[in-house]
């Protein structure tokens, strides 16, 4: 059962209009965060789902107090946060345990750096690790212990502190399956028989049961920057079941908000640039996936809970592979579902080479940055340019770090489509040597007026 209704409780955090920028190395301002309204009430969990690079973690750490917001207000109980909070607790997805301190000594620690006396802490932290399940452990060094089991050191590391609010950064994300699925399950039960002193949890997770499974509220959050987009209530029992018909069509939902174009409505006519944030999905897969959709019992329309099961892929890989289908005009979604396009069928049906060049014609129209590499690499002597010049252009439009990212993938793309050949070793991009050696012989000719002026690709049409 809930503690709280809704969030109606009092308010533990109240974010009003936070914002975050932070400066890159080379003096520009990047904003990871802007607008964000969040409230966390008494006796609720709130679970935070978002794309990669959508800021969910540095909110946690501003909610922490551990980084600052450049705008808006942060309270805790209605008192601005300055610096972290004694009442707020920390759960991470690496364990982050000291190997060289025991179980009891990790738990310790905390509250070693608060100055509590000896006798106090032995106790506390003999109170947590067993409440958390590993009563026998406290000597046993982290080498010496599971990843599970690390995990609720983790925990019991978090609850020592009786903390009032405990903020989870993907904590199950690094466990295999039945692990994380019974440390969920222990942890909701001390939740809802009110074995913690806790009385508000936000998690920031990519997997959408597991954010059906344990929370009141679901927030959706957008990227570039990272916003609130879109709050989905479960009004749900605890324990759920995660196969009943209620449980299913609050996932559905929670796909279909996740899915859904950042780039409806009026957005949708806008071109792409080269700085068009690629996602991070390799030809292979994005092939596999296709392939999986087509057949049955899909036949290319697949509910998108059904692809996650039959694939096992986790969520956040399947988002970008879902990102990387309907840019390439694949695939499109709606309402919670996958079809695929004419393109996409074609692609399935065809041969292994007949498949690449169906590859490169999506690629070359779709995606700018590719068609910018191809026009270059055909209007250059010796046709080879090398890969600085195009990062120092996709700096224009992203910070390093990503632009390196989005380098990467587009070559990976190219390198399949057989658009373009790349040198590891000296940095260089170039042509296909049968293509150079096509041109050289007269018997070609470049290929650069196929390809589509930036200016003049659009997005597929969704």
């Amino acid at each position: 059962m809930n503690h709280a209704a809704n969030g109606s409780g009092i308010a533990l955090l109240d974010l009003k209009g936070v914002k975050k920028t932070f400066r890159t190395p080379d003096r520009k301002e990047r904003t990871v965060l802007e607008g964000v309204d969040f409230r966390l009430a008494e006796g609720e969990i709130v679970a935070l789902l978002g794309k990669s690079g959508s800021g969910k973690s540095t909110l946690l750490r501003i909610m922490a107090g551990l980084i600052p917001a450049n705008g808006g207000q942060v309270l805790y109980r209605g008192q601005p946060m300055i610096g972290p909070a004694r009442g707020i607790s920390m759960v991470f997805q690496s364990f982050a345990l000291f190997p060289w301190l025991t179980v009891q000594e990790n738990v310790e620690l905390g509250l070693e750096a608060l100055g509590v006396h000896r006798d106090e802490r032995e106790d506390r932290a003999k109170e947590a690790i067993e409440l958390i399940g590993l009563d026998g452990f406290e000597g046993a060094y982290p080498k010496e212990l599971s990843g599970g089991m690390r995990q609720r050191v983790g925990f019991a590391r978090a609850l020592v502190m009786r903390p009032d609010v405990m903020l989870l950064d993907e904590p199950f994300s690094a466990l295999d399956v039945l692990t994380s699925e019974t440390l969920r399950a222990d942890l909701l039960e001390l939740w809802d028989e009110r074995r913690i002193p806790t009385k508000g949890i936000l998690l920031v997770s990519h997997n959408i049961e597991e954010a059906v499974s344990m929370a009141d509220r679901i927030l959706v959050f957008s990227s570039d920057p990272g916003r609130v987009r879109a709050e989905i209530p479960v009004g749900l029992p605890r324990p759920r079941d995660p196969e009943s018909a209620a449980f299913r069509q609050i996932v559905d939902e929670v796909y279909g908000l996740m899915t859904a174009s950042v780039r409806a409505g009026a957005a949708a006519a806008e071109p792409m640039t080269i700085g068009y944030r690629i996602p991070d999905a390799q030809p292979g897969k994005i092939a596999s996936l296709l392939e999986t959709v087509a057949e049955p019992p899909f036949n290319g329309r697949a509910d998108l809970p059904a692809l996650a099961e039959a694939t096992e892929l986790p969520d956040d890989s399947l988002f970008h592979l879902f990102e990387a289908l309907r840019a390439l005009g694949f695939a499109r979604l709606a309402a919670g579902d996958i079809f695929l396009t004419p393109s996409g069928h074609a692609f399935v049906e065809a041969e292994n080479d007949q498949r690449k060049q169906i590859f490169a014609e999506h690629l070359l129209r779709s995606i700018p940055l590719a068609a910018h590499i191809r026009r270059v690499l055909d209007e250059r002597r010796g046709h080879r340019a090398p890969e600085d010049r195009f990062l120092q252009e996709l700096q224009d439009y992203l910070t390093d770090d990503e632009a390196e990212r989005v380098l990467e993938v587009v070559i990976s793309w190219g390198r399949y489509a057989e658009l373009f050949d790349y040198d590891y070793n000296a940095g260089m991009l170039m042509l296909p040597e049968d293509e150079d050696d096509d041109e050289e012989d007269g018997e070609d000719t470049p290929r650069s007026a196929e390809s589509p002026r930036r200016e003049d690709v659009s997005p597929p049409a969704e």
